[in-house]
């Protein structure tokens, strides 16, 4: 047997060992999804890689609430939604107690919090404390997106409170999309409306929109989103684990993507396919130190499914 030969047997043996050893709970991913686009899109990129490294990826849309139990639980195995200080209530209860995992901030410098169309905020309505003054002309409603939402639970908070005067106000929950729908229409009719916003997402560009002040106390200031997983699960799926510890985002790349889903101008896979395609030198930081599941390369692997 030649040097070559023997190399090549070399190679091969270390990639069976590598994947004899991974265990095989590894081979899906679950991933934990409460229905947001910004979600919609980091899962995606999460799990166009895996797909592409030979994994399997189970998507499960949950309520936020739900997705830290299954973290705790095992039942799911990594959340790229936590975003903070929105869920600081979550993130006490289960990551700050060890009973899940933080992996890595992937994204830094969001704000999430009440917002209100431009024209509203000239107006004169600038901080939480301006709302009540225009009671009448906002119908009393908080529009807020699906129940559960740990930033719902604030609104809710603020309402039991009276804090700001909101004691007779009302919290609308619904979808993200439709608390879009709403704002939609009211800004066509130039009506007053208050509804949770947040970067990035494209509703930013879509609307001409002003977050308020004074808020801090429930939605804190600028705040960052972070990788979480179930515990131990980076050393159980190291292969895994590097990968979703590399995998960090910008507000740009994110809202630009939602854009293209959002205005209808492609599907969310399809816009993560050509955003990944279009942006060679970012997947191939996100992959370094990541093999296939095989062991194999794992660029070679994700380049070639692209």
């Amino acid at each position: 047997m030649n040097r070559f030969s023997v190399l090549l047997l070399a190679a091969a043996l270390a990639s069976a060992a590598n994947a004899q050893a991974e265990d095989a709970a590894c081979a899906t991913v679950k991933l934990g999804d409460p229905g947001w686009s910004d979600i919609a899109v980091t899962n995606g990129i999460a799990s166009f890689l895996l797909e592409g490294l030979g994994y399997k990826v189970q998507t499960q849309i949950l309520a936020v609430p739900i997705i830290f139990a299954g973290l705790q639980k095992g039942q799911v195995d990594a959340f790229l939604g936590n975003w903070m200080p929105a869920q600081q209530s979550n993130y006490d209860k289960f990551v700050a107690s060890g009973e899940v995992d933080q992996l890595v901030e992937n994204l830094g410098g969001t704000e999430y919090t009440l917002a209100v169309p431009a024209y509203v905020y000239e107006a004169g309505v600038k901080t939480f404390a301006d709302l009540d003054a225009h009671a009448d002309q906002f119908e009393r409603k908080l529009y807020g997106i699906a129940s559960g939402a740990p930033a719902n639970e604030s609104i809710k908070q603020m309402i039991a409170a009276d804090e700001f005067g909101l004691g007779d106000w009302r919290l609308v929950e619904s979808s993200e999309q439709a608390m879009l729908v709403q704002v939609g229409r009211a800004v066509k009719r130039e009506q007053f409306v208050v509804f949770l916003g947040w970067t990035p997402h494209p509703m930013n560009v879509q609307y001409d929109m002003r977050y308020l002040k004074g808020g801090e106390q429930y939605f804190g200031a600028s705040g960052q989103v972070n990788t979480l997983a179930r515990k131990g699960y980076a050393e159980q799926c190291p292969n895994v684990g590097k990968l979703l510890s590399n995998l960090t985002f910008t507000q740009e790349m994110e809202n630009a993507i939602m854009d293209q889903v959002l205005s209808k101008q492609a599907s969310n896979d399809a816009a993560v396919k050509a955003w990944l395609k279009a942006n060679p030198a970012v997947v191939a930081t996100w992959l370094e130190g990541v093999s296939s599941r095989t062991g194999g390369d794992g660029l070679a692997a994700v380049n070639g499914k692209l």
